[in-house]
C-alpha cells in the first residue's frame, strides 16, 4: 500500500495526471457555463417577477404618457413623444434589470451561505466574471427584447441605425451586470442594495434623459448630464432607433467602452482578491 501510493505520488509530480483527474485547459469551459446556465435558469424559473413584471412595468409608463399626457406633450424635433420615450424605457428596463440579475444573485449567495459552492469549483477570477456578467446580460436583452415587442402595438418602430440599437443595448447589459457584481459583493445586507438602487442607480437613469429631451434643460444642467454614463446609453439606444441624439454618439461609444473596461478589471481584482468572499 506504502509503495502504491509513493508510485501514485511520483507520477503526479513527473506531469502525470491521477485517474479520473478532469483537465481543463486554459479555460475551465465547462465550468463556466455551468455558472453562466445557473444564473439564466435562475431568472427564468421566476419569469413572472424578472421578466414580466418589468415589462408591465415599461409599459404602465407608456401608456400612461402617452393616453393620459401625450396630448399635452408637443413632438420632440419632430418625432411624436410616445417614438421618443419608447427607447429610454427599453434602456431602462435594460439597465435595472441587467443591475437586479448579478447583485441580487451574489447577495442571496453571501446570505445563505452557499457562495463557497461557486468559489470551490476551478474557476478564474475570468471565468466568474464572465459567467457572472453574461447571466445577467442575457436577462436584460431579454427584457429588453420582450418590452419592444409589448409596445410595438402602441408606437411607431422604425430602426435607423441597428449597430447603435445592439451596441447600446449590449454595452448597457454589460456595463450594469458589472457594476451588480461589484454591489453584490461590498454589499452586506439588503439596505446596503437598497441604497445603491435608490441613491446612485434610480436617479442616474431618471436625470439622463429618459422621459425628456436634456436640449430643454438650462445650459448648466445640460452640461452636468454630459457626466452620466447613463446619458450616453439611453442616447446612443434613441439614436439607433428614432436616427436622432443630444449629444455625441461617438463619445457615448468610447466612453461605454472604456467604462466597461474598467469595470471588467473591477470585478476581475475583487474576485482575485476575495473582498467580502473568503471571509
Amino acid at each position: 500500500m506504502a509503495f502504491g501510493q509513493q508510485k501514485k505520488i511520483k507520477m503526479t509530480t513527473d506531469g502525470y495526471l491521477p485517474t479520473g483527474t478532469r483537465h481543463f485547459g486554459a479555460v475551465n469551459w465547462l465550468g463556466v457555463w455551468t455558472l453562466y446556465k445557473k444564473e439564466v435558469q435562475r431568472f427564468i424559473k421566476v419569469g413572472i417577477q424578472t421578466i414580466v413584471a418589468p415589462v408591465v412595468s415599461m409599459l404602465l409608463f407608456l401608456v400612461i404618457f402617452k393616453l393620459a399626457l401625450g396630448r399635452y406633450r408637443p413632438d420632440i424635433n419632430g418625432i411624436p413623444f410616445a417614438d421618443f420615450l419608447a427607447p429610454g424605457l427599453i434602456m431602462m428596463a435594460i439597465l435595472t434589470n441587467a443591475f437586479a440579475n448579478s447583485s441580487s444573485s451574489i447577495m442571496m449567495a453571501k446570505i445563505q451561505g452557499n457562495m463557497v459552492d461557486v468559489l470551490m469549483p476551478p474557476l478564474s477570477p475570468w471565468e466568474l466574471t464572465f459567467g457572472y456578467v453574461m447571466g445577467a446580460t442575457t436577462r436584460g436583452i431579454i427584457v429588453a427584447i420582450a418590452t419592444a415587442l409589448a409596445m410595438v402595438p402602441l408606437v411607431d418602430f422604425d430602426v435607423v441605425h441597428w449597430w447603435a440599437v445592439v451596441y447600446f443595448a449590449v454595452s448597457a447589459s454589460l456595463l450594469l451586470s458589472q457594476i451588480g457584481v461589484v454591489a453584490g459583493i461590498w454589499a452586506d445586507k439588503f439596505d446596503h442594495m437598497a441604497v445603491i438602487t435608490n441613491f446612485l442607480i434610480t436617479p442616474l437613469i431618471f436625470l439622463s434623459g429618459t422621459f425628456y429631451s436634456v436640449r430643454i434643460l438650462p445650459d448648466y444642467f445640460f452640461f452636468i448630464s454630459q457626466g452620466n454614463p447613463f446619458f450616453y446609453l439611453i442616447d446612443g439606444f434613441r439614436y439607433g432607433v428614432i436616427g436622432q441624439s443630444d449629444g455625441s454618439v461617438f463619445v457615448g461609444v468610447v466612453s461605454v467602452l472604456v467604462l466597461n473596461i474598467v469595470m471588467a478589471v473591477t470585478c476581475y481584482l475583487v474576485f482575485k482578491s476575495g473582498y467580502k468572499l473568503k471571509t
